[in-house]
Formats: C-alpha cells, sequence, structure tokens
C-alpha cells in the first residue's frame, strides 16, 4: 500500500507564499508520477501540478510561472512552492501519486492523500 502524508497547508494574503511537501511511503517498487491537485467544493478536482520519473512536469496554465513542484534526493517526496498566490488559488489541495508495488506484476495504480487546505486571503 501506499501511503501519501500532506503538510505545509495554512492561511496566506494575497502575493505570499506556501510550500506543500508530500512523502510516501509503503511496499513501492517505483514511483511513475506525483504531483498536486486542487478541489474547490462543488467543482471538479484539477491538475495543479505533476512531476514524472523522468523529471518532466506539467502545470496547469492558472499557475505557470508562480508555481513550482520538485523533488528531493530520496524521490519519494515532493514539494510545491506556491509563490504570488492569488484568492482563486483557494481549495484543498490533494497530493497525488501513481506507482507500482513491490509484488504488483507491474501494474501501477493511483493513490491520493487527505488533502490540505490553502486558503488566501485578498
Amino acid at each position: 500500500q501506499v501511503q501519501l502524508v500532506e503538510s505545509g497547508g495554512g492561511l496566506v494574503q494575497a502575493g505570499g507564499s506556501l510550500r506543500l511537501s508530500c512523502a510516501a511511503s509503503g511496499s513501492i517498487f517505483s514511483i511513475n508520477a506525483m504531483g498536486w491537485y486542487r478541489q474547490v467544493p462543488g467543482n471538479q478536482r484539477e491538475l495543479v501540478a505533476v512531476i514524472n520519473s523522468g523529471g518532466s512536469t506539467n502545470y496547469a496554465d492558472s499557475v505557470k510561472g508562480r508555481f513550482t513542484i520538485v523533488r528531493d534526493n530520496a524521490k519519494n517526496t515532493v514539494y510545491l512552492q506556491m509563490n504570488s498566490l492569488k484568492p482563486e488559488d483557494t481549495a484543498v489541495y490533494y497530493c497525488y501519486c501513481n506507482a507500482i508495488l513491490s509484488g504488483a506484476w507491474f501494474t501501477s495504480a493511483d493513490y491520493w492523500g487527505q488533502g490540505t487546505q490553502v486558503t488566501v486571503s485578498s
């Protein structure tokens, strides 16, 4: 199983910064991708930023240039540096991981964190 532990959410004023972290643990054979999605009540969950095993990244157009996703040296933790925050960034942010478990015959699956609240005041 894969467990995703998130931290770093909170309340900030517009223009401020936050840094989210997500640590993956469990019987992981390999991680294909990790990243962050966000969701506002009544809306669909949307991609914010994802980084794959080769280091390629994908960002939502709305955050490109403001947010940066990186991996640590252990490659089981991702960080989302969020700068120049806007009120429209307010949402619950969910860590995402696509991973292959040990003994899973190289079949990957998606895993989600519990979510961390990010609130940006105007």
